[in-house]
């Protein structure tokens, strides 16, 4: 019944993975199912062990992304909406919907923690290189937010940047930097003449069709991944850099793409 569906009535019982990253000291993989929630499969692959479906009594609706830190396992992760699943994602938008949440789970304890509430639609996660922060990208907002961690809990929060369109998966680099996918409405975006984010970088984002800006670790312009206004780049929601290629996901496209990863 599942195979090939791309009936949303079907994604409660199909399931729908968003998230996955690998735990390096260990190789289990970690996966953030929309309906079935926290997942992880062993290093010889298998069936998949559901590790959470809710926090503090609630429910996961839409779960999203993660990040895992191999140093002490910890896992951290957003839930879109305690309301609306993934399949209501327009409704989620309608009504202005801020009840995300960012939690985490420890694998020793095999608790969930809510790290924090409120968020308008988080969905990517990313931990710095040195473990030091993490990064949560509020697609609403159109911003990406930084929460300064000490251990495993939150210490102070500030906006690491303001954006010009919806930002999706975050995705750190080998040297410490960050891919994010901007998967919004497409079509041109009027160039605007002065913005903070200009007046902050060197970079002219609206001059052509950004689908994915890379960032230093302090929430610098470093990189612009331009659409050119195509199809084929359509709904990018994932952008990971590796071996001098851009790794391109999608939620919508029924393909992974990859382009030479010009710097």
């Amino acid at each position: 019944m599942c195979d090939g569906s791309t009936n949303t009535k079907l994604e409660p019982v199909c399931e729908r993975p968003l998230g996955l990253k690998f735990n390096s000291a260990t190789c289990d993989l970690y996966i953030a199912d929309a309906y079935y929630g926290l997942l992880v499969v062993g290093p010889d692959g298998g069936v998949a062990t559901q590790l959470a479906a809710s926090a503090e009594g609630v429910p996961f609706r839409f779960m999203n992304a993660l990040d895992v830190d191999s140093r002490t396992g910890m896992v951290y992760f957003t839930d879109n909406s305690i309301y609306f699943q993934r399949r209501e994602y327009l409704l989620a938008i309608i009504n202005a919907d801020r009840t995300g949440r960012l939690m985490k789970y420890d694998p020793n304890s095999k608790k969930v923690t809510v790290l924090l509430k409120g968020l308008a639609f988080p969905n990517g996660v990313a931990l710095s290189k040195d473990n030091s922060f993490i990064l949560v990208a509020e697609s609403f907002t159109m911003r990406i937010l930084k929460f300064h961690l000490v251990g495993s809990e939150i210490h102070g929060q500030e906006i690491f940047i303001q954006l010009g369109r919806f930002p999706d998966n975050i995705k750190r680099t080998a040297n410490g930097e960050f891919w994010v996918a901007l998967n919004t409405g497409r079509g041109k975006i009027r160039r605007l003449e002065s913005t903070k984010l200009q007046q902050e970088t060197s970079i002219d984002w609206f001059a052509d069709d950004p689908v994915a800006v890379r960032l230093t670790s302090g929430g610098e312009v470093v990189n612009v991944l331009d659409g050119n206004g195509g199809n084929a780049l359509d709904s990018v929601s994932e952008v990971e850099e590796y071996s001098g290629f851009l790794w391109l996901g999608s939620s919508m496209k029924p393909y992974v793409g990859y382009i030479e990863n010009k710097k």
